[in-house]
Order: C-alpha cells, then sequence, then structure tokens
C-alpha cells in the first residue's frame, strides 16, 4: 500500500464529517447562508496569502530542479487562480480589494497556518507536503463530490463556479502532483519518520475541519 492510501484511510473518520459538513453541503445544494459564504472569502483569502508561502518554501526545499519547477507553478495557480476566483466573488458581494486586504485572521485561522508554516521552516520536504496536503486533497474530492452529488451545482450563481474550479482536473492534477511526490518521497522511510508525517495529516485534517466549522458559525476574537 502506498503511504498516501495509509493516510487516506487513517484521516477517513475525519473527511467524512468534513464533507458532510452543513457549510460544505450548503454549497452543493445552494442553501448556503450568504453571510457564511462572504465570511469564507474573507478568512479563505487571508489564509492562501500565507498557504501560497508554502509553495514558495517546497521550492526553497526541492532537491532537484524538475521539483522547483513544480511547486513554482503551485504557488502561480495559487496567487494567480484560486486568489482571483476568491476576488471575483468579492466583487459580486460588493467586497473590494482593499477590504480583503485588510483582513484579520480568527484565531483558528492563524493557528492552522502557523502550524503549517512552523512544519515548512523548520521540517523536511515531507513533513511539508504532509502537512498541507489535506487541503487541496480534500477540496479536490469535495468538489468531486459536490459535482456528483448535485448536478445543477455547477450552474448555481454563486457558487457554481467555486466548485466547478474544484471538481475540475486542473486542480486535481495539482493535488494529485503532490499525492505522488509524497508517495515517491516515502519509499523506504522508516516507520519513526512516517509517524512524524501521518500526526501532520491528522492534525492540518482536523483543522480544515474546524476552518470550514469557523467560517460557518464565526470565530472572532472574544474581545
Amino acid at each position: 500500500m502506498k503511504f498516501s492510501q495509509a493516510l487516506h484511510e487513517k484521516v477517513s473518520e475525519i473527511w467524512h464529517k468534513t464533507h458532510e459538513h452543513p457549510f460544505v453541503l450548503g454549497l452543493g445544494t445552494g442553501e448556503l447562508p450568504v453571510e457564511s459564504f462572504i465570511r469564507y472569502m474573507k478568512q479563505d483569502y487571508v489564509f492562501l496569502i500565507d498557504y501560497s508561502k508554502l509553495f514558495a518554501l517546497g521550492a526553497v526545499k526541492a532537491r532537484d530542479i524538475e521539483t522547483m519547477a513544480a511547486f513554482a507553478k503551485l504557488l502561480d495557480e495559487t496567487l494567480h487562480g484560486e486568489m482571483e476566483l476568491h476576488r471575483g466573488y468579492a466583487a459580486k458581494f460588493g467586497i473590494t480589494n482593499e477590504q480583503l486586504e485588510e483582513t484579520k485572521p480568527t484565531p483558528m485561522n492563524l493557528a492552522y497556518t502557523r502550524y503549517m508554516l512552523n512544519v515548512a521552516q523548520n521540517g523536511s520536504l515531507e513533513e511539508l507536503i504532509s502537512s498541507l496536503l489535506p487541503c487541496m486533497w480534500s477540496y479536490w474530492e469535495i468538489g468531486k463530490m459536490l459535482a456528483k452529488k448535485y448536478p445543477g451545482s455547477r450552474e448555481h450563481p454563486l457558487y457554481g463556479e467555486w466548485v466547478s474550479m474544484y471538481a475540475s482536473d486542473e486542480f486535481g492534477s495539482l493535488a494529485q502532483w503532490l499525492i505522488d511526490l509524497l508517495d515517491t518521497l516515502t519509499e523506504g522511510k522508516p516507520e519513526r519518520d512516517l509517524a512524524v508525517l501521518t500526526e501532520h495529516f491528522l492534525t492540518t485534517s482536523r483543522f480544515e475541519y474546524m476552518f470550514w466549522d469557523m467560517v460557518y458559525q464565526g470565530g472572532e476574537w472574544p474581545v
């Protein structure tokens, strides 16, 4: 069994709960409250700024030019693909680019990104990938799940573009590259090293659930 398959099995319960979260399902049914999606757009925008830094660090830690180039592509796709999608959505709701830039991360958002950045800066390339992969991989699964479960979800005037993007083969190819790279890097690794990577994967999978819950219910600083 490939290491990525073992990871997927390990987090199956967490991911099932994530994929069944009312925010996620609301994207498919079109019943998600607009205010929750606005909160998501703002928080995910600042999240993606830090997430992009992980790809930059991936290029730094890469051991060959081909891998460096691939991480540079991921960085470009995030900065000019995902973030452009968010800017477009924001404009539909009258949110300016300046307002997006002024958004402050919630405590949960800050904890999530700082965990990944700490791993990326202090750990190996394998550790970096294992910490950032649950976000990209689960988004791909969510996009495909919603497109299949709710056939009309791609045409929804507010959320259809989101579903289409994350269900796309283009986005999936980026996630699959990271999955394959992690499998290559972990071949022959001792169990103690794999246990560290598994813990990162579990931790950020839990953070993914907490992120959806935060943007659905709110989670600002108490004071």
